[in-house]
C-alpha cells in the first residue's frame, strides 16, 4: 500500500490524516474543555508526520481553525490544511446549507485571516446548498482559486452526478464523504475517484466508534493481527482503493497514536472478503 497521496498533483500527504471536528466542544459547538490539550493534540500530529489536517470554518464554528494556527504557526513546509464552507451553525449540533457565491467567500477569506495564511492549499465546498446550482458556488471558488487565495479545489457530501457538474467549471482534485466499511452508500463515489486519480477523503470512517464494538468480524480480525477494531476499519480503507484517505477525528492523543498505528496492518484477501460481507449484512 502507498503510504502517500499526491494531492493535486503537487502536494503529497500521508494517506491517514487527520480531521480537526472533535477538538471542539460538544455538539461541536464552542471551545473544547481543554483547549491546551487541543493544542498539544495538534502538535502531536505533526510530529507523528501526518501533514494533512482537515477542518472547517463551521467546526466550533471558528473555533477548530483558530486552534489549528495558535498550536502549529509557523507551519511546517509540508503541512497541508484542508479547510470548508458552505454551513451556516446558528447552535449545537445545527448545520444549515449556504452555498451563495458571497457567503463562500466571505467564508473563504474569514479561513484565511484565522489561520493565517496567504492561501489556503484545499478549499472545499461543505455541501451542496439545494437552493444555490451546485455551478454557481463552484464558480466562487474558481474566483478564489483564480485570485490566488486557494490552491486546490474539493467538494464535500457530493454525488457523482455533482462531481461531473463541478469539473465543468474547475478542476476538482478531492471529494469528502461519509465512507465506512459498514456504511458503503457512497462506493460509487470511490470508484469514480479512483478513475480519475481524485483523493476519496473518508470522514467518520469508524462510524464515531460504532465499529470499535467487541463481538464482531472487525474484533475477530482484529485478534488475529493483535490490533484494534478501529485499526482493522482504517487498514481497511486504505487497501479498499489506493485513493481513500481516512481522516478519523480525536481529542485524545492515545487513540491519534492507535489511528495512525493502522497504516501498517495489511489484511489477507479473505479477511477482506469478511469485511465485504460485513457491509452486505449491515
Amino acid at each position: 500500500m502507498p503510504a502517500t497521496f499526491l494531492l493535486g498533483g503537487d502536494l503529497e500527504v500521508s494517506r491517514i490524516g487527520f480531521g480537526a471536528m472533535r477538538i471542539t466542544g460538544p455538539g461541536v459547538w464552542g471551545e473544547p474543555p481543554d483547549p491546551a490539550a487541543a493544542r498539544e493534540l495538534l502538535r502531536h500530529v505533526v510530529e507523528r508526520d501526518v501533514n494533512l489536517i482537515d477542518t472547517a470554518d463551521s467546526y466550533g464554528p471558528e473555533v477548530s481553525e483558530n486552534l489549528i494556527a495558535e498550536a502549529l504557526r509557523p507551519y511546517p513546509d509540508n503541512l497541508v490544511i484542508a479547510t470548508k464552507g458552505g454551513f451556516e451553525r446558528p447552535g449545537p449540533r445545527r448545520w444549515e446549507p449556504n452555498g451563495r457565491p458571497d457567503h463562500l467567500k466571505r467564508c473563504c477569506d474569514s479561513s484565511l485571516l484565522r489561520l493565517k495564511l496567504e492561501r489556503i492549499d484545499l478549499y472545499q465546498l461543505h455541501t451542496v446548498d439545494p437552493k444555490v446550482p451546485i455551478e454557481d458556488s463552484v464558480g466562487a471558488l474558481a474566483e478564489l482559486q483564480e485570485a490566488d487565495k486557494i490552491r486546490h479545489i474539493g467538494l464535500s457530501n457530493v454525488t457523482v452526478e455533482e462531481i461531473e457538474r463541478a469539473q465543468q467549471i474547475v478542476p476538482v482534485v478531492s471529494v469528502q464523504n461519509h465512507y465506512n466499511v459498514t456504511d458503503r452508500a457512497s462506493e460509487d463515489v470511490v470508484r469514480f475517484c479512483e478513475d480519475g486519480g481524485l483523493a476519496f477523503l473518508a470522514y467518520f470512517p469508524l462510524a464515531t466508534g460504532q465499529l470499535t464494538e467487541p463481538g464482531t468480524a472487525l474484533a475477530e480480525i482484529a485478534g488475529r493481527h493483535s490490533a484494534t477494531p478501529a485499526q482493522v476499519a482504517l487498514a481497511w480503507l486504505l487497501q479498499h482503493a489506493p485513493v481513500t484517505v481516512p481522516i478519523p477525528g480525536t481529542s485524545s492523543i492515545a487513540h491519534f497514536d492507535e489511528n495512525i498505528e493502522a497504516a501498517e496492518l495489511e489484511l489477507e484477501e479473505d479477511e477482506l472478503e469478511a469485511l465485504d460481507e460485513l457491509s452486505a449484512a449491515s
